[in-house]
């Protein structure tokens, strides 16, 4: 089977998939069709994120589905809220031509009635996350007794998130004369368990090397200081102006703290992470998708599910425990044919691990130098100059105003135009990388990394020197991160200024700023008051 055409896919079928643009099937969706429209043998199929695997199950499936029968017949389970959604949206488009196929969508985070009426109305296809599904097969609203087909998408990705419980009593439920398919990136222990125990005399499809690293993915490293870690990530990002993709750190404290640092720095971030609300992850994403937020700030956790097909960079700005975790991290970038880089930044303690994933993702991976501050302020220079060179000009827009503006610069040559142009345009990331030092950690530097000294001031590798205070705000106030960051930017004077360790306590803050900054500091904090608490602040003890 070379292109859909040849696959025995009805013509309705092809005609949506002419108008996705879908003309030849990946590897997975050759090996999973066929062999879904000729047989009900189980299956078992080892397939990374972002193959096409939702095609590969669910056009094989829509196509024999009696449209004549309401009662569900295909049941798909998958690991997180995005996932079903955009399974639910892939089988709309490519189900449009057909007879009527209502395909209903149920998880957890959203109206439980609304699903309970929405079923009631009749579903061929469900799909949906295994804990609303087996809360809604208990209270008698969701019946599978009768299915035909039960997918596993994300199998692994489905126990890592602690679904076994509900996903062996749905299990449990299901006829025997169903066809299972199960998909997963990896073929860990708790999978094969699920297969020896539910899916017999399963055909087994490998997708080998393609799986586990796409060729068309870049892995990158750069080694720091632990303590600079943040600051390398700056100078990636600004030496990337471009960068779409999403940032992964360990814990919800680490991903909100270095979206809120970005967020002063004036990135396009968001953070992502078991902390926000549904609705709030409605929204985000929703902005991530429209390219109105260009880096999204997540864990591994809250990044499950998430279905964007044209992200640049995946940066492990923590490199995980798991070889598995990075495959599926890096799996999120080089989608759908296109190119994508992994970063990642380490300090030399984590060079074993990469060493290790490099043997699993069979490729070689390649250390980058972090950019000086000198090739930083170039690349942007260029950037620049290269917007303004592609940029379409609206004629019309801009005629009137010009006589003026060029009556305003006549006294000026064309090169004294040039030169204060891009002086104003620069001016900021050229001040911040004034005199700036190299990031760059190698094995000698390793064997002297320790944290920041105690004292009242430190000097970091950029030369600021820092002055430490406390606020007497701490966690029994509810205060965080994020409200000491719009603390601090709420004052005009303080905010671009450089920051250091910030540590909350119970009752009170301690935070390090730019000694520059004391006075400012004290002046304008001591003036402020947080929920009706007068904000007091001093120098932190030594």
């Amino acid at each position: 089977m070379i292109k859909f055409e040849n696959s025995g896919l009805k013509p309705e079928i092809l005609s949506a998939l002419k108008e996705l643009n879908f003309i030849e099937p990946t590897p997975i969706q050759k090996k999973t069709i066929p062999h879904l429209l000729t047989s009900k043998q189980n299956l078992i199929a080892s397939a990374q994120t972002g193959t096409g695997k939702t095609a590969a199950f669910s056009l094989p499936i829509i196509q024999q589905i009696d449209v004549n029968d309401r009662n569900t017949q295909a049941m798909i389970l998958c690991p997180t809220r995005e996932l079903c959604l955009q399974i639910t949206k892939d089988i709309h488009n490519f189900s449009k031509h057909l007879a009527k196929i209502d395909t209903v969508a149920i998880y957890g985070g959203d109206s439980i009635d609304k699903q309970i009426n929405l079923l009631k109305k009749g579903a061929q296809i469900v799909v949906g996350t295994p804990g609303r599904v087996n809360d809604l097969m208990d209270r008698k609203k969701l019946n599978i007794s009768a299915i035909k087909w039960l997918v596993l998408d994300e199998a692994d990705e489905i126990l890592d998130m602690g679904f076994k419980d509900d996903l062996d009593a749905i299990l449990e439920r299901t006829p025997d004369s169903k066809q299972t398919l199960l998909f997963s990136a990896t073929m860990q222990k708790g999978i094969m368990e699920i297969a020896r125990k539910h899916i017999k005399d399963a055909h087994r499809i490998s997708m080998g090397d393609q799986n586990i690293s796409a060729e068309n993915i870049t892995h990158e490293f750069y080694i720091t200081h632990a303590k600079d870690r943040f600051d390398a990530l700056v100078r990636i990002l600004d030496s990337n102006p471009d960068i779409y993709g999403i940032l992964f750190c360990r814990t919800r404290q680490e991903t909100q703290e270095v979206a809120d640092k970005l967020k002063q720095f004036k990135y396009n971030a968001e953070a992502l992470h078991g902390d926000v609300s549904q609705n709030m992850r409605t929204q985000i994403m929703s902005h991530f998708k429209r390219k109105n937020i260009k880096l999204l700030v997540a864990t591994d956790v809250a990044a499950r599910g998430i279905d964007v097909n044209n992200l640049s960079h995946v940066i492990n700005f923590s490199l995980p425990d798991s070889p598995r975790t990075y495959i599926h991290r890096s799996g999120r970038t080089g989608r759908a044919s296109q190119s994508g880089i992994s970063i990642s930044i380490l300090n030399m303690k984590e060079m074993r691990k990469i060493q290790l994933i490099e043997k699993i993702v069979g490729k070689r991976f390649t250390q980058k130098k972090i950019p000086l501050g000198t090739e930083i302020c170039e690349k942007q220079l260029y950037n620049f100059v290269d917007k303004i060179k592609n940029i379409d000009l609206n004629e019309t827009q801009i005629t009137q105003y010009l006589p003026p503006i060029m009556e305003k610069l006549k006294d000026m040559t064309r090169e004294e135009v040039i030169k204060r142009f891009i002086s104003i345009e620069l001016h900021q990331i050229l001040s911040h990388y004034k005199n700036s030092a190299d990031l760059n950690s190698n094995i000698h530097d390793h064997e002297k990394e320790i944290g920041y000294n105690k004292g009242k001031s430190k000097r970091d590798n950029r030369g600021v020197s820092f002055a430490a205070f406390t606020i007497n705000l701490g966690k029994k106030h509810r205060f965080n991160h994020k409200l000491f960051f719009e603390l601090i930017t709420m004052h005009p004077r303080l905010r671009k200024v450089r920051i250091g360790d910030i540590r909350i306590g119970e009752n009170s803050t301690y935070f390090e700023i730019d000694e520059s900054y004391d006075r400012e500091t004290m002046k304008c904090m001591n003036n402020m008051r947080f929920k009706g608490t007068e904000i007091i602040t001093n120098p932190a003890r030594q």
